[in-house]
């Protein structure tokens, strides 16, 4: 990073400052076996749906776009004696 800063070249070098500035978030985030990558596809997903539908319908077509289907058992259930 010593490197990084005195390369003279400005966008690395600024990097290597940002990086210095939170070393610890950096250090935990190589160190540690956990990812958000699921969270931040999923919140990709429904900024690329909402971008779709922008001014098309309104929220129960982006609502049903957006949950799993799943169908209502109309089914009764008995009742006990």
């Amino acid at each position: 990073m010593k490197n990084a800063k005195h390369s003279g070249i400005g966008p690395v070098a600024r990097f290597a400052v940002g990086l210095e500035k939170d070393f610890s978030a950096v250090l935990a985030a190589v160190e540690t076996p956990w990812s958000n990558g699921q969270v931040e596809g999923q919140i990709n997903r429904l900024k690329t749906l909402k971008r779709q539908m922008f001014g098309r319908a309104g929220f129960p077509l982006l609502r049903a776009r957006v949950l799993p289907y799943a169908p209502f058992d109309f089914t009764p259930v008995s009742q006990p004696p």
